[in-house]
């Protein structure tokens, strides 16, 4: 099972409860409502994903999508349109105004989970992506980002390998990478490159850092790690 919630908005009742019976066989956790108005009483920013029809009663899905996009609480929440209406410019309408998906009726329930599955797990990734953009250790910080390592506030700098080597330890602090790990990892792209070249990669890293050069520790016979204190 998994926590995942989804908001199932459709005038239709008992299209709106086969949709909440199967999604909740995937694992997902469903709640339904009939009209925009119903379901903009609820805690939108607590779903993952609303499936919302586009043609309702005085609030289209159309019109409901705009409400949540220029809400900064709910803005995140990734939409998939579900509509009778299958023209290129209701598609484009859906798009402009933010949907992640657009499923045209009559539809089979396969493609429904199918595109929900592929909704939630893109969305989930970018999110996941969006948060770590800098890793740290004390006043270490390493910007995934810019590909820039700062210390005390204090830009260092590193060849892309240097860098490369720093965050795969600093993403993985205690794990230690042995010399092939790092091999494939940094130098994947690469032919062939000796052993030693890592050494001279982690002893120039070390000395570039500083203080926290002695973060980096040799495990003899076995490789490196990022160890804190």
């Amino acid at each position: 099972m998994n926590n995942y919630r989804i908001l199932v908005v459709d005038d239709e009742e008992d299209l709106c409860e086969i949709l909440k019976f199967n999604l909740e066989n995937e694992g997902y956790e469903v709640d339904t409502a009939n009209s925009a108005e119903e379901a903009l009483k609820l805690d939108i920013s607590s779903y993952n994903l609303l499936l919302l029809d586009v043609m309702m009663g005085e609030i289209s899905g159309f019109k409901m999508a705009n409400i949540i996009k220029k809400d900064n609480k709910t803005t995140h929440v990734p939409i998939i349109f579900i509509t009778a209406k299958d023209t290129e410019n209701d598609t484009v309408t859906g798009f402009n105004l933010g949907a992640d998906d657009y499923i045209s009726k009559p539809f089979s329930l396969r493609e429904v989970i199918a595109r929900v599955k592929a909704v939630i797990r893109r969305t989930n990734k970018n999110d996941t992506e969006k948060k770590v953009e800098q890793l740290s250790y004390k006043t270490l910080t390493l910007d995934i980002i810019k590909k820039k390592i700062s210390i005390d506030d204090a830009e260092v700098t590193l060849t892309k390998k240097e860098f490369e080597i720093l965050l795969l330890l600093l993403q993985n602090k205690g794990r230690v990478f042995s010399r092939e790990d790092i091999l494939a990892r940094v130098w994947s792209d690469e032919v062939y490159v000796l052993d030693r070249t890592i050494d001279v990669n982690i002893t120039r890293l070390r000395k570039k850092i500083g203080a926290y050069g002695k973060c980096v520790v040799t495990r003899l016979g076995y490789g490196y790690c990022f160890e804190t204190e």
